[in-house]
């Protein structure tokens, strides 16, 4: 598998590891020839396009990586648990494993909302960065302790779509009453603004689009849009997706499962789940390019900016929203102090670098 050739010097380096005493040799050598099988949970159709084929990918490779003594078989939402059961069916150890969003987790913790996408926050660069180098993932790791569940960042989608309306949204006004699929943090800004936000699992988008059960629906962007065939259901595609900027997907990990283990093993996991990441933001960056010609040009889809009013409003409301948030629990405190302060410096670096680049590339030449 191509994609995964950079990681084989790794190999060298767990097998490194395994030398020492000769009792430790042994111990490990017994080790070596137990195989486990595990279990992975999603909240998307089975093999869906980049949020389902992902999990797959992470299953392959750490198989291939260590050599079949760590086999994951993928299930999709649906098949072993409903798609928003993900989250239980890990913390009891149903399944070993599940690959979802943290955003619907919220009625588990508060402080969860912030490892999937906050609004007008931070995109699939800066969130890495955060998760990463930024104490986001000690503190991530704090939230879920109690649940028994190991996070680690499991891909990202980049910066989303506004999502499909049915109504022309033209001023704040045109948001009250509006019903929309939009969750977490983003669903309760839509609320402040007089919305009506609805949570319902990808499969049951075009549907409820459809048939008037909503008026509208946020779901990623133009690659996965387009395999739901959206633009079938909806007459306008707004952007850009304040709600969710960089939306981080999740590896969840039953903590009993994972310490059991041998050490290789355990990193295999963690070096596998950090390729698979990286490799989902950049499937997303490359297929939503074309995807989004194809619903220009081939449907004729009716791609519309949010007005700049709109955007001003839900960004006050967001900032209420997640200080609101934030008071409600020490932890959610601690997460929105360390984004927030976080989001703060890099959005101030960026402007010099990213920002100031892009503004400069996209200037028409003379």
């Amino acid at each position: 598998m191509a994609f995964i050739k950079w990681l084989m010097p790794l190999l060298a380096v767990f097998a490194l590891a395994g030398c020492g005493k000769d009792a430790d040799n042994a111990a490990a050598g017994a080790q070596a020839q137990q195989t486990f099988k595990w279990k992975l949970v999603t909240s998307w159709p089975k093999n869906f396009p980049g949020l389902g084929t992902g999990p797959e990918k992470f299953a392959a490779m750490v198989d291939e990586m260590s050599n079949g003594r760590l086999q994951i078989k993928v299930y999709g939402a649906g098949q072993l648990v409903p798609a928003l059961e993900v989250f239980d069916a890990v913390s009891r150890g149903t399944a070993e494993m599940g690959h979802s969003g943290a955003y619907y987790w919220k009625g588990k913790s508060v402080a969860a909302q912030f490892f999937t996408s906050v609004p007008f926050g931070l995109n699939a660069q800066e969130m890495n960065a955060w998760i990463q180098y930024g104490g986001g993932l000690q503190i991530w790791q704090e939230v879920y302790a109690p649940f028994n569940i190991i996070p680690m960042a499991g891909g990202n989608s980049g910066v989303q779509m506004g999502g499909w309306f049915n109504k022309e949204i033209n001023s704040v006004e045109d948001l009250k009453g509006l019903k929309m699929r939009i969750p977490g943090l983003g669903g309760e800004v839509l609320s402040r603004a007089g919305g009506t936000p609805v949570t319902l699992p990808g499969a049951e988008l075009f549907t409820a689009l459809q048939t008037g059960q909503i008026d509208a629906t946020e779901w990623v962007g133009p690659y996965n849009d387009l395999a739901f065939g959206l633009y079938k259901a909806a007459k306008y595609y707004y952007y850009p997706g304040w709600h969710e900027p960089g939306s981080m997907l999740e590896f969840l990990i039953n903590k009993d499962a994972f310490n059991k283990l041998p050490k290789d093993l355990q990193a295999i996991v963690t070096v596998a789940a950090r390729a698979v990441n990286q490799d989902m933001l950049d499937e997303y960056t490359a297929s939503n390019n074309r995807a989004l010609v194809e619903l220009v040009e081939k449907h004729k889809v009716d791609v519309r900016p949010f007005p700049d009013d709109v955007l001003l409003k839900l960004r006050g409301l967001s900032d209420e929203v997640l200080k609101e948030v934030a008071a409600q629990d020490p932890l959610a405190q601690k997460a929105y102090d360390s984004f927030v302060n976080f989001r703060d410096k890099v959005s101030h670096y960026h402007s010099y670098t990213e920002q100031a680049f892009i503004n400069a590339r996209n200037k028409p030449a003379k």
